[in-house]
């Protein structure tokens, strides 16, 4: 009974955390926005539009982040790789709302296409959680790097005078190349070629969508 317990417990908190990722409520935010106080730069509309463009598509990042790493932590068999990917799970969270607050404050929008990224994304970490623990926190390394290359293409193109969408890129690709780091030593197993240039095509499907809608 305990395992059960145990075992619906898990699918309960994956899927209230999913209904809060998808409804903005961060409540596990636990870092201020890096961007505090600075001063908002002067932009033109299509330096608006284009910034936000690319911070729609690194809230995307976030989520489907966020939902790869709580697929891997429903299905994950050793209870010390489940703790870690919860744990990088709550920091994605601080990206997230980031995002949010800047999206908002370039008077735009979050992806309409959120729920299917999250359950595209979700389904599989829950994929890989079941490869064991080399293989998914090999997958988590991956991730990671491919959204700080993303988040470096996107620093090169926003203009220097934004400082305030500058500083929440920079520190979330700093968190990035820390989770990877983590995983790496955690054990993670690199992985073979086809699945990585897999993960690469989705990537550029869903920034190019994310990007416009």
């Amino acid at each position: 009974m305990t395992g059960m317990t145990a075992t619906a417990d898990r699918f309960i908190n994956a899927f209230d955390n999913a209904l809060r990722t998808l409804h903005g409520v961060y409540s596990t935010q636990s870092r201020a926005n890096p961007a505090g106080d600075l001063q908002e730069a002067e932009l033109d509309e299509s330096e608006r539009k284009h910034i936000a463009g690319l911070m729609r598509v690194d809230h995307v990042g976030e989520i489907c982040a966020q939902a790869l790493y709580q697929g891997q932590a429903l299905t994950a068999r050793d209870e010390t790789t489940r703790q870690h990917m919860l744990q990088a799970a709550a920091e994605e969270t601080d990206h997230l709302a980031w995002c949010d607050d800047r999206l908002k404050e370039l008077d735009s929008h979050t992806s309409f296409l959120n729920p299917v990224w999250y359950a595209g994304s979700f389904a599989i970490g829950a994929a890989a959680g079941l490869a064991g623990k080399g293989w998914n926190l090999g997958f988590v390394v991956e991730t990671e790097r491919q959204v700080e290359a993303h988040l470096e293409q996107h620093l090169n193109e926003i203009p220097e005078k934004d400082q305030r969408s500058r500083v929440i890129l920079q520190q979330m690709k700093d968190d990035e190349v820390r989770h990877a780091e983590n995983a790496e030593q955690a054990g993670g197993k690199p992985l073979p070629p086809p699945i990585k240039d897999g993960m690469r095509l989705a990537s550029k499907l869903m920034t190019t969508a994310a990007y416009w809608v």
